[in-house]
C-alpha cells in the first residue's frame, strides 16, 4: 500500500487552511549542506573523562548531513581498526589515534584538519 502525499498532513494536525501564504511546519531540522573536504575545520582531540576510564579519540567540527559523517566514520574505524560512533556532530574512535587520523584525514583531503 502507497504512502499517500496528504499522510503527512494528517500528522500535523491541520486540515485545511484558507491562507495562500500557508507554510505547514514540521518540527524537522533541514540537513547540513556538505562542505568539500579542503573546508572543512576538523579537530581532533583525545578524551578520558565520563567514558569509564577509556580513551576515545574525538573529531568535531564536521559540517554535513548525518549519511556523510556515518561514511567518513566508518572508513575511519576500518582504517584503526577499532569501534567508534558517529553522533551529535561528533566522530567518536576508541582508543588514542589522533597522530594515525590526522594523516589518514589529510590523505583524504582534509586539510584543515588539526589536532
Amino acid at each position: 500500500m502507497g504512502k499517500n502525499s496528504s499522510d503527512w498532513k494528517d500528522r500535523l494536525g491541520v486540515m485545511y487552511s484558507t491562507n495562500p501564504d500557508f507554510k505547514y511546519q514540521t518540527d524537522e531540522e533541514p540537513e547540513q549542506e556538505l562542505l568539500p573536504p579542503q573546508q572543512q575545520k576538523l579537530r581532533l582531540r583525545m578524551e578520558k573523562n565520563g567514558r569509564g576510564g577509556k580513551t576515545v579519540t574525538v573529531i568535531s567540527g564536521f559540517q554535513g548531513p548525518q549519511a556523510d559523517m556515518d561514511a567518513l566514520a566508518r572508513t575511519l574505524k576500518t582504517f584503526c581498526g577499532c569501534g567508534g560512533s558517529a553522533k551529535d556532530g561528533e566522530i567518536i574512535i576508541q582508543g588514542d589515534f589522533r597522530e594515525k587520523l590526522k594523516a589518514k584525514m589529510l590523505s583524504l583531503g582534509y586539510t584543515q584538519t588539526k589536532g
